[in-house]
């Protein structure tokens, strides 16, 4: 089978006339249609660009504080850390909380004879269009002028040479890393392998994060800026750091950090475009079907998947069954449940291993601060994350799409709706939130605490239920038709932020009892957290569809005509 995108394109052809500045103007006319008519996406797209200017400002003086004061000691301590947080940044952020703007979605020009290396120069000129790229501009301006001012115009140039590079370094990492996800996330096969390595590698940031801080605490500055000097010979820090270099006498490190940076930006570069290609043509297959043995019950009994085997062949049923089919097999829903498995048991360890002290570490290494773990304590960690599971619902309509007109047209009660979409999200977070409270409280060696532990959890899981159920209903924005699960239209990224942020603030205030009774009720509270949390979770739940519901039954119309892509 042919390749859309190849290299061996004839000369002849038109396509190749075809340059970056078509994807750029393509991109701003997608951008202008997008804005038309919607007055909220506006809004939203200036208040993220207000934003980001107010973080590009901070991130200036930042930068630049070195320069302001004629003082380059730190200066490398600053550039190294400051710019390779820059590029961590860029590689997690879309994955876990922003997503990344593909307002050119790769697949549409799947069928276009293009060249591979016009298509991916194409979209990665179209991908520095962007409000974010904008405000790492201002913001590492700041080491320009931190050069400027110790070395001259001359480590100036270099600087504004460096931040260019280190700019065009973090898109490049953040396209390829999430490109490479959505194609690993949608394939059946590696599924489960790529649950794991994300699980042990959140597990590793863990212990190395309290280490590494508890050492921190112990260094002095002059080691800190030995650790800088070893970062700035990275990829992570080389741009960021070739005018200071320049500034401080070592002219002959800034062209080596430059073919260090140009180097990593061309093998993230091949990197995505395979992904990208791969994620085009549908190379990721999921294999043969399985062959369910022992199924009875005729065709309807096959729909429902093993996880929802038991519910009733009835409308609620089926649309349990259906839910619980899509959390599994959807490559951008799934990377939502990876989410919530990682952070979920990272933050809780963190937090309650380490005494809320990340630096608490001593030669009796983490014993004196497990030790003062109290049920505040681990009902607070717990109400963390418990409002995380469930803020991945705040659009769950947003996941349907076009899609949601089937139901619409089935004439479903929006009670029946919600009910049957928290039960199958439910089937899967569920599990995930026990195995959070058992392994918490084995790891504080507390095993008396397990009833505590999922106490809290579930009653401020069924309260992010409630707030996160209105919250979709009427906060809901449409997503990009397209294979990658990280991918967000333009202005959809503030959008996905904000209502995250809101979303998870209300469910916390929601589940404050369970903390305020934690601090009153001492030890009676780790025989009643259990059937007192269980109960309240459910009852937030039901009072949540109950009044979500209504709200649903009449704004059916507006909810599909906001969840549906525009074209």
């Amino acid at each position: 089978m042919a390749l859309p995108v190849s290299a061996d394109v004839s000369p002849a052809t038109p396509v190749r006339s075809v340059s970056a500045r078509h994807f750029v103007r393509l991109k701003l006319r997608v951008m202008g249609n997008n804005f038309r008519g919607q007055g909220w996406r506006i809004a939203m797209f200036i208040g993220g660009a207000l934003l980001g200017l107010w973080f590009a400002a901070a991130g200036f003086f930042l930068f630049a504080a070195p320069g302001l004061a004629g003082n380059g000691r730190y200066a490398v301590l600053i550039a190294a850390a400051g710019g390779g947080l820059l590029v961590v940044g860029w590689l997690l952020l879309p994955l876990v909380f922003f997503g990344v703007d593909e307002t050119l979605d790769p697949a549409r020009f799947a069928l276009l004879p293009l060249p591979r290396r016009t298509l991916v120069t194409g979209l990665f000129v179209a991908a520095l269009i962007s409000v974010p790229v904008l405000a790492v501009l201002i913001a590492s301006s700041g080491l320009v002028l931190t050069a400027w001012s110790l070395g001259g115009w001359s480590a100036g140039l270099f600087a504004v040479v460096g931040v260019l590079a280190g700019i065009l370094l973090c898109v490049a990492a953040s396209r390829a890393v999430t490109s490479a996800f959505a194609t690993m996330l949608r394939s059946r096969r590696v599924r489960d392998l790529a649950a794991v390595l994300l699980a042990v590698t959140a597990a590793l940031i863990g212990p190395l994060q309290v280490f590494g801080l508890a050492a921190l605490r112990e260094a002095d500055w002059t080691r800190m800026t030995g650790v800088a000097t070893v970062i700035g010979w990275t990829p992570l820090g080389a741009p960021w750091t070739v005018g200071i270099d320049v500034a401080q006498g070592r002219v002959w490190a800034a062209p080596v950090k430059l073919l260090i940076t140009v180097v990593a930006l061309g093998a993230l570069l091949a990197w995505w475009s395979r992904s990208l290609e791969s994620a085009m043509v549908g190379a990721a297959s999921a294999g043969k079907a399985p062959v369910r043995r022992g199924v009875t019950g005729g065709a309807v009994a096959q729909l429902f998947p093993r996880v929802a085997g038991w519910a009733r062949r009835d409308r609620f049923g089926a649309l349990v069954a259906r839910e619980a089919r899509y959390w599994w097999r959807d490559a951008r829903r799934r990377a939502n449940l990876i989410t919530i498995a990682v952070v979920g048991i990272f933050v809780p360890v963190l937090i309650n291993v380490t005494g809320g002290d990340f630096a608490a570490m001593n030669d009796e290494g983490l014993t004196a601060a497990t030790s003062d773990s109290s049920p505040v304590v681990v009902t607070i960690s717990m109400l963390f994350v418990g409002v995380l599971a469930a803020v991945t619902l705040a659009n769950q309509f947003g996941f349907d799409g076009s899609a949601y007109a089937a139901n619409v047209v089935a004439g479903v009660p929006g009670r029946v709706e919600l009910r049957a979409r928290m039960t199958a999200f439910s089937l899967y977070v569920l599990p995930m939130l026990g195995v959070v409270a058992v392994v918490l409280s084995l790891l504080l060696s507390r095993p008396g605490w397990i009833g505590l532990t999922i106490g809290a959890l579930v009653a401020t899981y069924g309260a992010g239920l409630a707030v996160n159920s209105l919250v979709s209903v009427l906060g809901a924005y449409s997503l990009p038709e397209t294979s990658n699960p990280f991918a967000m239209n333009s202005g959809a990224g503030l959008a996905k932020g904000l209502l995250t942020l809101l979303a998870m603030l209300a469910s916390a205030v929601a589940a404050v009892p369970m903390v305020v009774a934690a601090a009153l009720l001492g030890d009676a509270w780790l025989w009643l957290a259990l059937p007192v949390g269980a109960a309240y979770g459910l009852g937030a739940a039901l009072l949540g569809a109950y009044l979500a519901g209504d709200v649903l039954d009449r704004r059916l119309p507006e909810l599909l005509a906001t969840v549906t892509p525009r074209r």
